[in-house]
């Protein structure tokens, strides 16, 4: 296996998750917060696909699935297109409302732009600095892992939210 196969797996594996957490949940289910403040599983695959969508196009230099593919216009929602979902308050979290086409519809479309990307990373491409404004700066391989090991933390929780709305459904 090579760095761009490891990287491949990785990312598919997040994929696998939003799907299990995702597919076949209608939009009110997606929508269901387990407490006021809670995180639902809409919000959390469209922010941990935001992320991805964000971070990768800016390392590697490109446009954004989320704007270039009309994704944006899609969503409609009352934020501006830069928005990733970091730092949002309560409210806004609130706002994210889905049915589960356009969820994975998006985040399929970020998957395949992601693996499209890393199908092209070496081992030499691992430490080209992608953002100098941390310190240390934050190379192409630590950005990698950090939006993986988001998605993949993102993903349990959705996963989570759906057993437990999946439960509650059942009694």
């Amino acid at each position: 296996m090579n760095t761009a196969d490891l990287l491949a797996d990785a990312f598919g594996r997040v994929s696998e998750a939003v799907h299990g957490a995702v597919d076949g949940l209608p939009e009110d289910r997606l929508a269901v917060r387990i407490d006021p403040d809670a995180n639902s599983i809409a919000w959390l695959v469209w922010h941990l696909t935001r992320v991805q969508d964000d971070h990768l196009a800016d390392a590697f230099g490109t446009e954004q699935v989320w704007t270039a593919g009309g994704w944006a216009d899609r969503f409609g929602l009352p934020f501006p297109d830069g928005e990733t979902g970091y730092g949002q308050t309560s409210a806004q979290v609130g706002r994210v409302r889905a049915p589960a086409e356009l969820l994975l519809g998006y985040h399929d479309a970020v998957r395949d732009r992601t693996a499209g990307l890393v199908g092209t990373v070496g081992d030499a491409d691992l430490d080209r600095v992608v953002d100098t404004a941390w310190d240390p700066p934050v190379t192409l391989g630590v950005r990698l892992v950090s939006v993986i090991a988001d998605g993949l933390q993102h993903a349990g929780q959705a996963a989570y939210v759906r057993g437990v709305v999946e439960r509650a459904a059942a009694r």
